[in-house]
Formats: C-alpha cells, structure tokens, sequence
C-alpha cells in the first residue's frame, strides 16, 4: 500500500549517496552514514514552516486560554454546548488546535519509510535490489562499518548472536539512550512552553502522552536497525537546537513581563514614583480625634423674674 512511498524514500537515499560518494569513498561508513543524516536535516529544514505553524498556532491558543475557561464556567453542565462554542471561538478567531500538530504527523510519514527501506535493505538476499536501490547499493550500504557496526545491526540482534559483536552493542545501546533522553528533553520542551493549558486540547493531550511514552520508545529501539537510530538521533538532536532558536524568538506570552504588566528588567520612569507607590501601600495613621466643645447654653429663667412681678 505505502510501496510508492517507500520508492521516495529509497530513491532519495541513492540521490544523496551518490552526491557523497564524490567527496568519501562510496562503501565505507562515511557516506551511508553521511547519507542517513543529511536525509534527515533536508527533511527537517523542508518541515521548519510546519514547526513555526506550530508555535503560532500554540500562541493562539494561549491568547484564548482566558474564554476558554469562561465559557466553562458557562457551560460546566452542558458539555456538548460547551464544544460548540469552543469551536465556534477558535472559528471566529483563526485558531486550530490541531494545527499544532502538522510536525508530528508529517514526520510519522518519514520515519515508517525510512524504517521499511532500512529494514528491507538489512534483510535483503544476496544479488536482491531494495525498491529504488540496485542490489550492488544493498550490499555496499550493508557492509558499510560505522564506528565497527552496520546499518542492519541492532541492540537484540547483536545481543542474542553465539558471538556477540561488543561493539554494535555499544553503538547501538548509545543511540538508543540518547534517541530516549532526547525524545524526553524535546517534548518536555514544548510542554514547558504553554503556560495557560486547555486539557481538551488535542495538541496539550498528545504531548502528555508523548512525554510518558518517551521511555517506552527507547525499548522499541532496541529493535530498531543503526540505521533508523541515527536518523533518531539526528532528528531530534535538530528539534532541540530548533526549539531553543525559535522559542527565544517568539516567547510564550507573558514570558517577557515580569506579571505586573511592565517588560521584565525595564527601568522605572523616576525615582519619585516608586517612593509614591510605596507611600500609598502603608497604611495613614488615624487623625486625633478632637476635643469636644461643650457650649454652655443659658438656662431658661423664671417668668415672674424676667418680667419683675413677684412669683406667686
């Protein structure tokens, strides 16, 4: 089904090779190496549009994160409404949440091809071609020794062979922990990224599985040949150098204030305005209450006094 695929991803390989095989010889480790990872940085620079899709598209939903949460309060009893209106907001506003997904699923495509041919190339039969490649390309890309291994080794092959080959367990067991440890940090990453989380995010929810799932993938590794490991490796040692360029250039929001609303390190306007402020937050001492002034009002005297008539 995915043959034409395969055909792509094999013709490619012979493109590169024979561009290196210029420069290094074209049997040895240098140029079926150089191929793997020169395959991988042409494919990740061609994806760069798509990584910056993506932090637009994180950036977006950020901004809408605060009606998000209101239109759950909203509508907390009524969960299809609530979808409704979700959507309806990312509609109005030109956000996609799974926009932020494009990079993952473009790669996926890649990486099956890549396995497939490498793996078809290991197990090919003597005098057998593999899709584009001619059986002479096989055998060389075969026999090929990188660092004392080859591209069809792998971790459990090396380890289950009557004569183990130290060496391409070695290799291999490297590979295989650094495409772990990098797979974690990169993921990691981008979760750190997003301050303001919408959990129904299909986005926020595939990183979270990816960040569990990072570890589990370094044991499919142990299967995997040296060939797809160093495309791993390769990968996601780009996607780290990425990320930091590209992260620094577009921060999360409200990454550069410092939660006052000022731009974090930016000078105050004059000394006098900070003394105001701090002045208004202490607290006024309470005026003396003052003395009451007792009038003395003239008593009302008798009639018979005022007029001069005796009193009877």
């Amino acid at each position: 089904m995915l043959d034409w695929l395969y055909e792509i991803v094999a013709q490619l390989i012979v493109w590169i090779h024979t561009g290196l095989s210029t420069v290094v010889p074209k049997d040895s480790g240098w140029a079926w190496g150089g191929t793997i990872i020169l395959l991988t940085v042409l494919l990740r620079l061609a994806m760069v549009p798509l990584f910056v899709k993506q932090i637009h598209a994180s950036r977006k939903m950020q901004e809408l994160g605060p009606e998000v949460q209101k239109l759950r309060k909203k509508y907390k009893n009524d969960k299809q409404r609530l979808n409704q209106e979700v959507m309806k907001l990312y509609q109005e506003n030109g956000a996609n949440p799974l926009s932020g997904c494009l990079p993952i699923l473009v790669q996926m495509p890649v990486f099956i091809g890549l396995f497939q041919v490498l793996k078809k190339i290991s197990d090919a039969d003597e005098g057998k071609g593999v899709f584009a490649m001619t059986a002479d390309l096989v055998k060389s890309a075969q026999k090929a020794p990188i660092f004392g291994a080859h591209i069809p080794d792998t971790f459990l092959n090396a380890w289950g062979a009557d004569e183990k080959n130290w060496t391409a367990l070695a290799i291999t067991a490297v590979a295989v922990v650094i495409s772990s440890i990098t797979t974690f940090f990169t993921v990691r990453a981008s979760m750190k990224r997003q301050p303001v989380t919408d959990e129904n995010n299909p986005m926020m929810q595939a990183q979270k599985m990816m960040v569990f799932l990072a570890p589990l993938f370094g044991l499919f590794g142990l299967g995997f040949p040296l060939g797809v490991l160093m495309y791993w490796v390769t990968s996601n040692s780009w996607t780290l150098v990425q990320q930091h360029y590209i992260y620094s250039k577009y921060p999360p929001i409200g990454a550069d204030t410092n939660g006052s609303g000022t731009t974090k390190g930016a000078p105050t306007k004059s000394t006098g305005t900070k003394t105001k402020l701090k002045k208004s937050t202490e607290p006024e001492p309470e005026p003396e209450p003052k003395p009451k002034v007792v009038r003395n009002q003239p008593t009302r005297k008798p009639r018979s006094k005022r007029s001069g008539s005796p009193k009877r």
